[in-house]
């Protein structure tokens, strides 16, 4: 048709599908100047193809199709701005999310790295961790691995309902006496490393201060070997342990599907003994 182009035609011009093109016409969001009853063939006029450029334009900035076909129904210089300058804080506010994001990748990337090379050392080490902070939830009896999954899940639930600052790695904390009792795997919290924030009341502070370190490698119920190389440590070299043992998963569900690949780090506070 004379001065029309066919939807085969925009859709070259545009650089996008046909089908598209049919999906913004049936939620009304550019609809074609003609359609021939004859054979239902779209037809649009070069002024819609101005239209259909604003269309992807505002999506390629973020606008939700919803959004688009609300403001390009009566819209002009004042609204465009209006829209253009919401867009730009929502557009900040993901940039910030993503640095937030990036950092937090970039941890838990050089954690698993460090972790390797430790776990193929197999050796305790001492070292002075910083302060950090932990999202918590209590595990309830019997403490199997069944409770620990669930407090674990409720942290998680913790995390996106709220939009808590947490890093990307889940872990337990043992209680030392079950652990002398060789009941390893019976966590009393289930906890999300997190940065300092006091969006939350189940968080609990880790001090800096001494502590030793081993890096398990295998599946969970067989941690117990990596707890007597800890214990076996501390006694040899005249160490107190002053704090339950904080496991940080390092390798786990989230990266590997296979258990003998899992590395824990478990970590416990000590003094020399007096």
């Amino acid at each position: 048709m004379e001065n029309y182009f066919s939807i085969g035609e925009v859709a070259k011009y545009q650089n996008i599908s046909k089908q598209t093109l049919i999906f913004y016409d049936k939620i009304g969001l550019f609809c074609p100047a003609y359609v021939d009853p004859k054979n239902g063939y779209r037809y649009y006029s070069a002024g819609q193809i101005d239209y259909l450029d604003t269309i992807l334009i505002m999506k390629k900035i973020g606008f939700s199709l919803s959004d688009i076909r609300e403001h390009m129904r009566d819209y002009t210089s004042d609204s465009s701005l209006a829209a253009m300058k919401k867009q730009l804080t929502v557009i900040e506010s993901r940039i910030e999310e993503l640095r937030l994001i990036r950092s937090r990748l970039l941890h838990r990337c050089v954690q698993m790295e460090e972790a390797q090379r430790s776990s193929r050392e197999n050796s305790v080490t001492e070292e002075i961790t910083e302060e950090r902070s932990i999202l918590y939830r209590e595990v309830a009896a019997p403490y199997t691995l069944r409770e620990i999954s669930i407090a674990t899940k409720q942290c998680f639930a913790d995390f996106f309902q709220n939009n808590l600052p947490v890093y990307f790695q889940c872990g337990v904390s043992v209680p030392l006496k079950r652990i002398r009792e060789g009941r390893y795997t019976e966590a009393s919290i289930a906890f999300l490393p997190i940065e300092k924030t006091d969006r939350a009341e189940n968080i609990l502070v880790l001090p800096a201060g001494r502590c030793v370190s081993v890096c398990h490698t295998g599946n969970y119920l067989s941690i117990g070997r990596s707890y007597e190389k800890l214990l076996g440590y501390c006694k040899a070299h005249g160490l107190q342990i002053i704090s339950d043992a904080y496991e940080f998963c390092i390798n786990d569900y989230i990266t590997t599907n296979d258990e003998n690949e899992y590395i824990t780090k478990i970590l416990f506070y000590v003094q020399s003994e007096k």
